[in-house]
């Protein structure tokens, strides 16, 4: 089961508020994922998940295939049962991993083989086996086999890129028949507007369920970010989901849920917290600086989390200056929730026609609220 419904549109944006069914439920959109990529979010439980509000979360493919091994997770029932997650599931198809395992991958025009970054040992994904993993994983949104390419590569090669990119596409969405599940396809075409013109002809006309934009926050200009991920939400099917890729700063959501993109995930929050770095209202903290030693504040004042609500950067500074682990599980439980209420905020200021002025008044409160460096 999937079905998308566009509830509202921004009357000075192209922000959009929508809702998502699928066979685990229904959540709102725009949406925040947090990212579970080996059926785990970092240092937090699913049930803490439920606790700070979320929907959906997501899970690889690629290293879920290498462990526990995705038969192991079949015999399980699905991903859902095996880490005790009754919400919805978005799983990547590993496309990602051609770009950040580069070194340890062959691309040919039937698929990807990788050389394990575990043991070395060979794995070949075709968007058949990619399918057929995720299959066995029980998500409900699938997504396509893609080549996300360097953003420094030229025109050739990315046209060469996303005709390969199409047949998988096209080879993606013809093994998907006969499974329950959901599939969305990717929108690739480098830092070429044209290409990207391009892509989401390819692509849409295949036809998927929704459509992610690829291949940005791959370190490109953060302008450049920006003027293609609006150039390419433009172009998508307004009856569809559009979901954007591993970006980014709470700046960044709010700026592209301006242009008109629903679903978003980064591991920034998760991995920022295990690095001592929090998100809030008044921009970003470095808990581990000598200045908090004393401060018995919180985090945020304005920040409802579990964290926020219990301890003080005084004693979170203790923590991470020691080495405890649960400094790791304070911060991820704080910034997690302040991104997720973050969009959940945005989608309410959509519904009530006032997005324009929230989106403004936050990026003013972030960017000149006090960066505690």
């Amino acid at each position: 089961m999937f079905g998308f419904t566009l509830e509202k549109k921004d009357n000075r944006t192209d922000a959009r508020a929508g809702k998502i069914i699928t066979d685990h439920g229904e959540f709102e959109t725009p949406i925040f994922m947090p990212v579970g990529t080996q059926g785990s979010v970092k240092t937090v439980t699913t049930h803490e998940l439920y606790d700070m509000g979320a929907d959906i979360i997501l899970g690889n493919t690629y290293h879920l295939h290498l462990r526990p091994g995705d038969d192991t997770i079949k015999s399980f029932k699905g991903l859902h049962n095996f880490i005790s997650w009754e919400k919805s599931i978005l799983t990547d198809s590993g496309g990602f991993q051609v770009f950040s395992l580069g070194e340890f991958t062959k691309k040919t025009q039937d698929g990807v083989i990788f050389k394990s970054h575990l043991d070395g040992s060979k794995i070949y994904l075709t968007p058949e086996k990619c399918i057929d993993i995720q299959s066995n994983l029980g998500s409900d949104i699938m997504m396509v086999l893609d080549e996300c390419a360097p953003f420094t590569e030229g025109k050739p090669y990315i046209e060469e890129s996303l005709e390969l990119t199409r047949q998988w596409a096209l080879r993606s969405k013809m093994a998907k028949i006969g499974t329950k599940q959901s599939i969305f396809g990717i929108i690739q075409g480098g830092v070429f507007p044209d290409l990207r013109k391009l892509a989401v002809s390819q692509i849409t006309d295949i036809g998927f369920d929704g459509y992610a934009i690829g291949g940005l926050s791959v370190g490109e200009s953060i302008n450049q970010m920006y003027e293609l991920a609006n150039f390419t939400a433009d172009l998508l099917p307004e009856n569809k989901p559009r979901y954007l890729m591993g970006v980014g700063t709470p700046e960044d959501l709010l700026n592209c849920i301006s242009f008109g993109i629903d679903m978003f995930d980064c591991v920034m929050p998760t991995r920022n917290a295990r690095n001592g770095l929090l998100f809030t209202s008044s921009g970003k903290l470095h808990i581990k600086r000598k200045e908090w030693a004393l401060s018995d504040i919180p985090i945020d004042s304005k920040c409802d989390c579990y964290t926020c609500a219990h301890y003080s950067r005084g004693y979170l500074r203790h923590l991470y200056k020691v080495g405890e682990l649960l400094a790791l599980r304070l911060n991820t439980i704080h910034n997690l929730f302040f991104y997720i209420s973050l969009v959940k905020n945005a989608k309410r200021a959509i519904k009530d026609g006032y997005f324009r002025k929230f989106m403004n008044d936050k990026l003013y409160e972030m960017n000149t609220g006090g960066n505690h460096v």
